[in-house]
């Protein structure tokens, strides 16, 4: 099912955000309750800040230096209690928007965003690991640079952002909102453009 996303909306709501931080001595960038990481390599994070809110999203900036796929390791950096939003807890709901900046020098003709519980492996539907699931219409997932989007749903949990294309050295914005009713202490998010044939 394609969603037709309000793009000039979108670049024109204002977000407020925590302070940016750093990348702590294992190479955790922290945001909330949460830790991202690009430790199985093919792009960097260059900033993060936010706390994963709807108010506050995590805002994740990044540069993809491939177009192969690339996958975010996200990790719980408090004791894990679902739907306990005290901020004392990793609850199992992550607001999030990613820039991400294409120096991969190919154009990106789409853009996919996979969840997964265990690496390489699909997310299913008794996991409890999505992209706001519960819900058929959404207002927590657009993007800057792609007009539409399609959500897969069994055997895993993708969003496809198409209709639209990211050149070399353009950024693509991407809001998307993590919900996760039985939280695990960690979880991958898997990132893959799509680029031309030759």
């Amino acid at each position: 099912m394609a969603r037709h996303l309000p793009i000039l909306l979108v670049l024109a709501q204002p977000v407020a955000v925590a302070p940016a931080l750093g990348a702590d001595d294992l190479g955790r960038w922290h945001a909330g309750p949460y830790s991202f990481s690009d430790e199985m390599g093919g792009f960097t994070i260059r900033e993060i800040s936010g706390t994963g809110s709807a108010e506050d999203p995590v805002v994740l900036i990044q540069e993809m230096v491939s177009a192969s796929p690339v996958t975010l390791v996200v990790r719980a950096e408090k004791p894990v209690r679902a739907r306990d939003f005290s901020g004392n807890f990793a609850h199992g709901f992550i607001h999030m928007q990613i820039v991400a900046l294409n120096n991969s020098g190919l154009p990106w003709l789409e853009f996919e965003f996979e969840l997964q519980e265990i690496v390489g492996e699909p997310s299913t539907f008794g996991d409890g690991l999505s992209f706001d699931q519960r819900r058929t219409e959404t207002s927590n997932i657009s993007s800057d640079r792609y007009a539409e989007y399609s959500r897969d749903f069994e055997p895993y949990d993708r969003l496809i952002f198409r209709n639209g294309y990211t050149d070399p050295l353009q950024t693509a914005t991407f809001r998307i909102f993590i919900t996760d009713f039985t939280p695990r202490w960690e979880f991958f998010l898997v990132q893959d453009p799509t680029v031309p044939f030759s």
